[in-house]
């Protein structure tokens, strides 16, 4: 096969000749046929994220692909199946706290650290070696443009913040970080799950005009000031009536007063969910009120990544329609125009726009 190399931080990726994935019980191979470049991606590879992962590395967060071989335990899956092939790889020896690494992306702790050197290898190559579990059937209408479909990428992780959150029809979000890339696949993704309003905070005025062309009076875009009391009143004013839950999705750079003035929006016994990048590069903690969160009952939780079962969920919400994709912005890479794709990615990280490489064409 062929894949793209990250040989150190700082480098170019490489694409050359590579052995194909050899498979053990448990384990999948695909072939590789779209995976989404995230717009943050030349971050990670020039270690300016501090990203735990180890070169030289076939770097990419999941895929759309077809089963090339299956395992022995595997009762449905088929050869030629075409699946979504999610990331998030958790060890199967502790059933309450597992270790969790991004295959060919990240990982957390020195347990995440070593399962991902066993799982090493991401989605920028031709095959890709993938834990059983984690390969989800897409139904036949996807095999019309898998590189549309390789946006799951990016939307399973709001998704899996907001089933964090209990979300229930009919109820309030603010999306704190909506104009950016995350963000706005989180509004869109509230919306198909039943949220009646959705309140959109940002600087950019134009993507916030662009949310609310796309979604109609659902949506309340709010343009931010970068002063925290200003901000709090104005994101507070801009829904009808309480805000149920706040889903976080700000980068790393994004200073810790944004996070907290969308945070402290929420109603008494509402729900706050973090699952963005504030801090990690440094900066202010978020340090939200403690007589705030005890006397207004405020349920605040971390989220990273989802649940299995969050794919599923995903992929339904797309193929019944609830989630549509078809406005999205699909621009297309070969494999050999992988470089070009990574930069392209940090130039277009906007809303609904992806950066699709499709190593095997």
């Amino acid at each position: 096969m062929r894949a793209a190399t990250l040989t150190e931080f700082g480098s170019p990726l490489t694409v050359h000749d590579a052995p194909d994935p050899e498979t053990g019980s448990g384990e999948v191979l695909v072939e590789v046929l779209a995976t989404c470049v995230l717009p943050y991606a030349a971050e990670v590879f020039s270690g300016e994220r501090h990203y735990p992962l180890e070169p030289p590395v076939v770097p990419g967060v999941g895929g759309i692909g077809r089963i090339v071989r299956v395992g022995p335990d595997a009762t449905k899956l088929r050869v030629g199946d075409l699946v979504w092939c999610d990331s998030t790889v958790r060890a199967r020896d502790d059933a309450l706290t597992p270790d969790i690494a991004m295959q060919g992306w990240s990982s957390r702790g020195a347990g995440g650290a070593q399962l991902a050197r066993y799982l090493h290898d991401g989605s920028f190559a031709e095959l890709m070696r993938v834990p059983t579990e984690n390969v989800y059937p897409l139904p036949a209408s996807a095999a019309a443009d898998p590189a549309r479909w390789s946006a799951l990428a990016v939307y399973a992780v709001p998704y899996g913040g907001l089933l964090a959150g209990r979300l229930e029809a009919g109820e309030t979000v603010l999306i704190s970080g909506a104009t950016g890339n995350f963000g706005s696949s989180a509004v869109a993704v509230a919306l198909a799950m039943g949220a009646g309003q959705v309140v959109a905070p940002g600087r950019n005025r134009a993507v916030l005009d662009l949310l609310a062309d796309r979604f109609g009076p659902r949506v309340s875009p709010v343009e931010l000031t970068g002063h925290e009391e200003t901000d709090r009143a104005a994101m507070s004013s801009a829904a009808d009536g309480p805000i149920d839950i706040v889903l976080d999705l700000l980068p790393p750079h994004a200073p810790s007063s944004t996070a907290r003035a969308a945070a402290m929006t929420v109603r008494e016994y509402g729900r706050v969910v973090l699952m963005g990048g504030v801090g990690m590069l440094g900066g202010a903690d978020l340090a939200l009120p403690y007589p705030w969160i005890m006397r207004n009952s405020v349920t605040i939780r971390g989220q990273w990544l989802g649940p299995r079962t969050a794919n599923v969920g995903m992929i339904r919400l797309i193929a019944s329609g609830a989630l549509d994709l078809t406005p999205e912005h699909i621009t297309r890479f070969d494999l050999d125009q992988v470089n070009d794709a990574v930069t392209h990615a940090a130039a277009h990280g906007g809303p609904f726009d992806r950066t699709i490489l499709t190593p095997s064409t």
